[in-house]
């Protein structure tokens, strides 16, 4: 059964307006800055805000069409787990996985037996009369995530499951949480702020800017080919935007750039900040492409230092301490920057 969902939402001045497919097995990821529709398409699925317009069916099933359909949220076949679990801090971790079976109508033996279950499942048979405040981060995830599944929904929907966790128990967890996925049958929609999140557990990424799509894929397509500044930065590239005529690529925002192979049209160039190098006069030998710069910020980013540069090409550049010290650079320095055109990207815009 795949899950169809035209999502038509009219919040005062925002409104989103989202198309979404799943199929069963699948896990999709929506990714998008603040404010631009993620939590109002997780919320619509899950009938905790009706649509304005549009539809959601799971094959022949309609869970809301306005103006005369509407599945309440507690008749639809969801799970949900939240950014910050919203476990039950009075019921110990047996009774949390329990609590949405019985509000199902399941006997409370029958609804403790499925939930010791489904904590034996998570790696927690020893923490069934833990309460919520005994648990460490990684623990109560894990619950929410057996209470989510114990239901057997048909859609699972996953809210920033991993922000509130610290770096090292996110990579542990995130671990555990591909391994479910895995095996869950059902259709799962993942919100996240995480690339990493997204490139690990997801099948494809669906990215929306302003309640619409930008773009969506494969993880290692989306990666490659960026078509907004969002999902650049997301991935850490350099964006740019411009028109070529063989090996030269005139640049929207001024400027131009020499590339490897040649092309023609409206294009997309990426490099990656690494590929920028940095010389106190202008360089000469294999870079075709030489600009002067002026350091407009620095950055450190775990062992290397992250330079903003202003210019006819602002751009970003990853470099090392030991080049930072060398260099003498500060903001305000002014500097070549260098890029070998076989390190830029070229793909149709």
């Amino acid at each position: 059964m795949t899950l169809t969902a035209e999502l038509r939402v009219t919040r005062g001045d925002f409104a989103l307006d989202l198309d979404l497919r799943l199929a069963p097995g699948e896990v999709v990821a929506l990714l998008g800055p603040n404010g631009a529709g993620k939590t109002t398409a997780l919320r619509a699925l899950a009938g905790l805000t009706p649509l304005t317009a549009g539809t959601i069916r799971l094959d022949d099933r309609i869970w809301d069409a306005p103006p005369g359909a509407f599945v309440p949220p507690e008749h639809r076949s969801v799970g949900v787990v939240f950014q910050d679990y919203l476990l039950f801090a009075h019921l110990d971790a047996l009774e949390n996985v329990a609590f949405g079976l019985r509000a199902r109508g399941l006997r409370r033996a029958a609804a403790r037996a499925r939930a010791a279950h489904w904590l034996h499942r998570v790696g927690l048979a020893e923490h069934t009369g833990a309460r919520p405040r005994a648990l460490s981060g990684g623990q109560a995830q894990r619950v929410a995530l057996a209470r989510a599944l114990a239901v057997e929904p048909e859609l699972l929907l996953l809210d920033e499951p991993l922000a509130a966790l610290d770096a090292a128990t996110r990579v542990r967890v995130r671990s555990e949480l591909s391994h479910h996925l895995g095996d869950y049958p059902g259709h799962t929609l993942l919100v996240t702020h995480d690339p990493l999140d997204a490139m690990v557990l997801a099948d494809r990424l669906v990215i929306v800017e302003g309640g619409v799509v930008v773009q969506q894929g494969p993880p290692g397509e989306v990666a490659r080919r960026p078509r907004s500044d969002y999902v650049a930065d997301l991935v850490g590239l350099n964006l740019f935007r411009g028109t070529a005529a063989g090996t030269v690529v005139r640049l929207a925002g001024g400027g131009e750039l020499t590339v490897a192979e040649p092309a023609t049209g409206p294009v997309h160039l990426t490099f990656a900040p690494s590929a920028v190098g940095l010389h106190p006069q202008r360089p000469a030998g294999s870079p075709r492409n030489t600009w002067p710069v002026t350091v407009a910020g620095l950055e450190q980013h775990a062992h290397t230092v992250r330079v903003r540069l202003d210019g006819a090409i602002p751009a970003l550049a990853d470099i090392t301490p030991a080049t930072v010290a060398d260099l003498r650079i500060r903001p305000g320095s002014e500097l070549w920057a260098a890029l070998k055109a076989t390190e830029i990207h070229c793909y149709p815009a």
